[in-house]
Parts: structure tokens; sequence; C-alpha cells
């Protein structure tokens, strides 16, 4: 727990990391990215985390860069200024491959870099008050480091667009082109994120992160033998796994798997 950000893991694995500079809308600067990245780095080598939620406090999610980094980065060399930048690609590069499922809860405004942050989580969940503006060109810079994510995010015909525009777009767009899963009303917001989270863990624990990982893996291979033979030696390798045992035992069974917690408490 620091001043700019909070984080806490409950009973059941699941992290909240909570941008918490409401004052300058959650901005951040070049410490706040470090104690981001070192965050990541802590909960995914922690081996108990089952889903991440990335969330911040006040009226927005985060405004981007904060003025006084800003003013810094103009004095900055240009080998001063790639070093700065490799800092952020670092944390980006963490929370997209962080290997529990990740869930951007965005109440308010995310620009710039920020959308990079939502870009980077596996579900994103908005209010219908949120926007989204990938600011950069306003003042003659690009949304260099966070483009890949991005791109990944709205495909790279929605980011010739909005790259080159700097359009403040709403919610209901942000969904329409991949960048938010689901918009929902304000105080629907919490509950929307916690259902997720419970879908998620009441499912196998390594199931979840190796499914991640297939997701990310099969994007855009090509489908031939070779990868025929790696999907059908990875679904027999799960099936024999203790893991993977439990959960055919408990639905052929017709009980509730042993990772599931079934108390009403």
């Amino acid at each position: 727990m620091t001043d700019k950000m909070l984080c806490e893991i409950d009973s059941e694995g699941v992290a909240t990391v909570t941008l918490n500079r409401p004052e300058i809308h959650n901005a951040f600067d070049d410490d706040l990215i470090r104690q981001l990245g070192e965050t990541f780095d802590k909960l995914a080598n922690s081996g108990g985390v089952r889903a991440l939620i990335l969330a911040s406090n006040g009226k927005s999610f985060s405004a981007g860069a904060d003025l006084n980094w800003m003013k810094r980065m103009a004095e900055y060399s240009e080998e001063q200024n790639r070093q700065d930048a490799a800092a952020l690609a670092a944390m980006l590069h963490k929370l997209d491959q962080f290997p529990a499922p990740t869930i951007a809860r965005v109440q308010g405004a995310a620009f710039g870099g920020a959308v990079g942050l939502v870009s980077c989580c596996d579900i994103a969940i908005a209010t219908e008050r949120a926007s989204f503006c990938l600011s950069e060109v306003k003042i003659g810079l690009l949304p260099a480091t966070i483009s890949p994510y991005v791109i990944n995010a709205i495909g790279a015909r929605q980011a010739r667009r909005y790259f080159v525009t700097a359009e403040r777009f709403s919610a209901l767009r942000a969904q329409e082109i991949g960048l938010v899963s689901e918009v929902v009303a304000e105080g629907d917001l919490d509950l929307t994120v916690q259902k997720l989270v419970n879908s998620i863990t009441d499912n196998g624990p390594n199931a979840v992160t190796m499914a991640k990982q297939l997701a990310m893996s099969m994007s855009n291979r090509v489908i031939n033998s070779e990868l025929q033979g790696q999907t059908s030696a990875l679904i027999a390798a799960v099936r024999v796994s203790p893991e993977g045992q439990e959960g055919l035992s408990a639905f052929l069974e017709k009980r509730a798997p042993s990772w599931m917690n079934t108390s009403e408490d």
C-alpha cells in the first residue's frame, strides 16, 4: 500500500490494484509506473492470485501522464526519454502477460496511457459515463509505447482513426470497437465485476491460467498438422493431470469440484 497505489488480496485470491491519485484524476508518473510494475511482479510470482482487478479511486479512471512528469520528460535527452519509456513498456508487458485473468474496472475517463492499461487487461467493464481518448497527437506526441496493446484490442483499422484524430469517444463506442467488453450503469459496475470474478474462481485454477495462455498463444496461428498435434498433446496432458481428473470426476459424480467454495457464508 502506498499513497499513489493500493493493493489488496481477498480470501479467494482476488487481487485489486487501485490507482489512488483522485485529486489529479489518477494521472501516473515514473514512480507510479515503477510501483505498478513491482506489484504486478509480486502478485504474478505469489502463486495464489486467481484474478486481478485494476481499478482507481475518484471520478476518473486515469488521465494518463502526470503534468509534472511530462515537464521532466521535456527536459530529458533522447536517451533519457528512451529509458523512461522503456519502464512504461515493461510495466505494460507485465500487465498484459499477467498469468491470472485481469479485469479493468473503468468508472470514468481514461486518456492516453490509461487506454493502454485498459487494453492490456483481458476484460474491461466500463460505466455509461466512461470515456476514452488517445490524446497524444494533440501535443505533438505518439501513443507509441501503448500501441501494440491498443491495436491488439481494437484492430489496426480503428487505431488508424483514433491515433490520428485524438477524438474523445464514449463507452458504447469503446465497446463497439473492442476496447471495452461490457458497458453498465454506474451502480452496477462492482456487481458486474464481482460476477465475472465469481465465474473465474468457480473454475479450475490451473485450467484458467492455461486457458488464458492458450488464447494468447493460438492467436493468428496457421492451422496445420503441427498445430493440431500441439493442441491434442495439450488436452491429453490436462485430462490426466490431478486437476483435470478431479474436474472430470466431479462432473461425472454430479458434485462440486474441490476448488469451488460451496459455503453459503
